[in-house]
């Protein structure tokens, strides 16, 4: 999904980020990096699933990664959240979820 358009549209019309939000709460480690990382891709740039996203749950889940996920789920995380920070709402959203000290 990474830089095109299109395909971020079509991934997230096709349901996808439900179950991606679910994998990053209850994955395996390996499963939590790779779905972060996809909602981090989706999130590039696209405005309409900075906030599906949001609205699907997935801030919470990413802030607890952030603070207790393993070296590359923090990482991925700090991305993700980065580009859902680009909605003015998920950025207060992130910030009332206790993202700022573990990201700083």
């Amino acid at each position: 999904a990474e830089y095109n358009a299109d395909n971020q549209v079509s991934i997230a019309a096709a349901g996808a980020i439900p179950p991606l939000v679910e994998l990053a709460e209850n994955g395996t480690d390996d499963a939590k990096v790779a779905s972060v990382k996809v909602l981090g891709s989706l999130a590039e740039c696209n405005a309409d699933n900075q906030v599906s996203i949001a609205a699907a749950g997935a801030i919470p889940p990413l802030v607890e990664l952030a603070k207790n996920g393993t070296d590359f789920a923090k990482e991925a995380t700090a991305e993700a959240l980065a580009n859902l920070a680009r909605n003015d709402d998920n950025q207060i959203l992130i910030a009332a979820a206790g993202a700022i000290p573990p990201l700083v």
